[in-house]
């Protein structure tokens, strides 16, 4: 799929009615790509779909939610139905519980992965045998720079992005003899919807943020999260403009890095042992042994 190969190619979006995904919708759609939009939000499907009108692209929303299997089932075939083909499947719906790993009850890890790792595999395991029998198409997985390395508090996040590159990594292979791409992008810090909502979903946390044993990580953490999104200049748009090359590159990478961060971050993990990566961890972070 090369570029300004966009005629009639079909591509289906999780995740679509915000932040990234909003982004990649509408860019995909503005060069021609037949957008299949999906999310849970009935305002916001209308809010994108009416904005599709009014630009007169080949653009439509679709509900969707990945944790629920009929949802997913009734999606894909919609598409199917109307389009005849996937080309193109991003997974981009992702929720970020923001907690330490003795804080986070065990129904919210749950809830972590039924989005992150569980609903792409939902939504990914409908698709595929539909690509396979075509013998083409590309799988685009929206990771994260905590995918590869971990900070405090970010341990449900980051296990869930370890878990759906790895499961990435295994579908590039299985899917090679059959002409179906895997493609994972990893952004490190985009301003997004997800923050605001990762706030809403560390509200019944508060307590134990302010008072607990890892108070003062939490506040650390936060301060830290904080200074890194303000200084960033990386925007939805530019993330969008990195999905459009991984879905018309003639060659893909297995990877796309997304923002300074994200690059450091990557030669790092290269360079660095894991112990000289904790103590780079532990200095960011103020983290000192108690007495």
């Amino acid at each position: 799929m090369t570029s300004g190969d966009s005629s009639r190619r079909t591509v289906f979006i999780t995740g679509a009615t915000d932040g990234l995904g909003k982004a990649t919708a509408l860019l995909l759609a503005e060069r021609g790509y037949r957008v299949f939009a999906a999310g849970r939000s009935a305002e916001k499907r209308a809010q994108l779909d009416q904005l599709a009108h009014e630009k007169k692209l080949p653009l439509e929303t679709l509900e969707l939610d990945v944790c629920d299997d009929a949802s997913v089932q009734r999606a894909v075939a919609a598409v199917l139905t109307k389009a005849g083909a996937i080309d193109v499947l991003f997974n981009n719906a992702g929720v970020n519980f923001s907690a330490a790993v003795e804080d986070l009850r065990m129904e919210d890890w749950r809830r972590q992965f039924e989005t992150n790792f569980f609903g792409v595999l939902r939504v990914t395991q409908a698709v595929v045998p539909h690509m396979r029998e075509r013998r083409g198409g590309r799988i685009v997985m929206m990771s994260s720079v905590s995918g590869f390395v971990t900070a405090p508090t970010q341990g449900p996040y980051s296990s869930s992005k370890f878990a759906l590159e790895a499961m990435s990594n295994a579908l590039r292979l299985e899917l090679y003899p059959f002409g179906v791409q895997v493609i994972l992008i990893e952004p490190g810090y985009i301003v997004t919807g997800i923050q605001q909502a990762a706030m809403e979903l560390s509200k019944p946390y508060l307590d134990k943020m302010k008072g607990g044993p890892y108070a003062r990580l939490y506040e650390r953490f936060l301060v830290s999260a904080n200074g890194a999104r303000a200084k960033s200049r990386t925007t939805p748009e530019d993330c969008a403009r990195i999905v459009l090359q991984a879905i018309e590159a003639p060659d893909p990478k297995v990877r796309y890095l997304v923002t300074g961060l994200a690059i450091v971050a990557k030669w790092c993990k290269r360079l660095l042992s894991d112990k000289m990566t904790d103590v780079l961890f532990r200095r960011r972070f103020g983290i000192v042994r108690e007495g």
